[in-house]
């Protein structure tokens, strides 16, 4: 199988105890420019939010490293 291109955006409140947590499940965009509209609608709701993408083989569990399209507030490190 061909590498696909992963684009992810994530939002993040802060918890009762002031820990940063998903605001929702990740979601998936087929284009980045897509990913990056929905990021900054999503930066005046919550507390942090998260656009990346990288290039994967999910088939065989191969992920190349994260790329940051778009970032707001405060977001938990990438691994």
């Amino acid at each position: 199988m061909d590498p696909v291109r992963l684009i992810v955006v994530m939002a993040f409140d802060r918890s009762d105890e002031g820990e940063l947590v998903p605001a929702f499940e990740a979601m998936q965009f087929d284009s980045e420019d897509r990913a990056m509209r929905s990021a900054r609608e999503l930066a005046r709701k919550h507390d942090g939010v998260l656009a990346w993408a990288r290039d994967a083989q999910p088939d065989v569990g191969e992920y190349g490293p994260p790329t940051v399209l778009f970032q707001s507030g405060q977001v938990p490190e990438m691994e």
